[in-house]
């Protein structure tokens, strides 16, 4: 069982993070504290292995707990879950170990991916010496499809999917919005979102929001080739 601690000052971030937790086997929640300051006194009496941290918080900020966790050689992996989505930051986390990066707000599905992840990579390591290069590769090259289920959410079917995929296609050279794909499908806006929502956490699609002057929000899709063959799983 991996302890696990949670650094969020916003009680209703650390609710759900706590909810999300709780629904992964393998896992056991720790702590739940508001500040660098208190996860330092916190660790200096508790076994923790894996801190879901925040960027953004009154006082020290989650990146001066990630430099302490390493200046002083504590072996606990960290998965920053923040708001914070500028590449500078990103850059700065990654150099200081986190083994994962989740940009609030993020589904269910992306926390699973990231924790299940870590659960394999944890186990593979914990229970033998060394690996093979196949092993290894299987971890740092295809980490992404490790977790991902062979199942579609509930509401969703393979038909309809594979219209919004060829759809997709047909408009992956440029910037798409959400009812482009519904008219190329034949289906209602409200429909084609729930799709390109679960390609979204997949990490097939990317997306930006334009804010108008007048209306509703746009949002606007791109196409990652990157991931295109995670579709395979689902097709």
């Amino acid at each position: 069982m991996i302890n696990v601690m949670i650094v969020e000052d916003d009680p209703m971030v650390a609710e759900i993070n706590k909810q999300y937790l709780s629904k992964i086997d393998g896992f056991r929640l720790a702590a739940t504290v508001n500040s660098v300051a208190e996860a330092i006194r916190f660790l200096g009496k508790n076994d923790i292995q894996l801190i879901l941290l925040d960027i953004f918080m009154p006082g020290k900020q989650g990146l001066e707990l990630l430099a302490y966790l390493r200046k002083n050689d504590l072996e606990i992996d960290v998965i920053i879950i923040s708001a914070a989505s500028d590449l500078e930051r990103i850059k700065r986390a990654l150099r200081f170990g986190a083994v994962d990066y989740l940009i609030k707000p993020f589904e269910f599905e992306r926390f699973n991916a990231a924790l299940g992840t870590y659960l394999e990579q944890t186990r593979l390591i914990d229970k033998q010496e060394s690996v093979s290069q196949q092993e290894l590769d299987h971890l740092l090259l295809h980490r992404d499809e490790a977790v991902i289920a062979e199942e579609l959410p509930k509401g969703l079917t393979k038909d309809s999917l594979k219209q919004v995929w060829d759809a997709i296609r047909e408009l992956k050279d440029g910037p798409f919005s959400t009812d482009e794909v519904a008219n190329v499908v034949g289906i209602s806006r409200v429909s084609a979102r729930k799709y390109l929502n679960f390609l979204k956490n997949l990490g097939i699609l990317e997306v930006k929001v334009i804010y108008g002057t007048v209306g509703r929000p746009v949002y606007q899709h791109e196409y990652n080739k990157f991931k295109e063959h995670l579709i395979k799983n689902f097709l």
